[in-house]
């Protein structure tokens, strides 16, 4: 992974991490208005057991396969893996989405796409939607992803 996919990927986490507290501090609080307050290890079984947090765990897998990929360590550069040559040619365009996506960072980013642009009618879209009306913090978190996510890729119409 080069300095640059590192540095989307520590941004795209920070700007996750910042979504996702607030999200689970907003359904931590519809949660407790019903099955009274909960100590820091029950919210945490609850997040992980509860299927009124199973929205968020879409979010939360992301952050962790974007951690994993932070943590990995890259090859060795002095012992190169043999590949056959058609296999290691590159297209002469290769356009940087085609070298995050070959890098592991593209599903990674397609996948915070689709969380800020979610499939309507599914339980996240529903609960997501719900927070952007409800909450400023959201519609500014959703914001800088958005924005984070438009720089990684420019329209195609500029």
């Amino acid at each position: 992974m080069n300095d640059s996919d590192r540095a989307l990927l520590t941004e795209l986490r920070h700007v996750l991490l910042q979504l996702h507290k607030t999200l689970i501090d907003w359904q931590r609080a519809d949660y407790e208005r019903v099955h009274g307050r909960l100590q820091t290890t029950q919210l945490l079984k609850v997040i992980f057991d509860d299927p009124e947090f199973a929205w968020l765990r879409t979010m939360s897998g992301l952050i962790v396969r974007i951690d994993e990929a932070l943590e990995a360590k890259p090859p060795d550069v002095s012992d190169p893996p043999s590949r056959p040559k058609a296999a290691s040619a590159r297209p002469r365009h290769s356009s940087p989405d085609d070298e995050r996506a070959e890098a592991g960072t593209g599903p990674l980013v397609a996948e915070a796409r689709k969380l800020v642009a979610p499939e309507t009618g599914t339980p996240y879209a529903h609960r997501y939607h719900a927070a952007l009306q409800e909450l400023p913090d959201v519609v500014l978190a959703h914001r800088d992803l958005v924005t984070l996510l438009k720089l990684q890729r420019p329209a195609s119409n500029s």
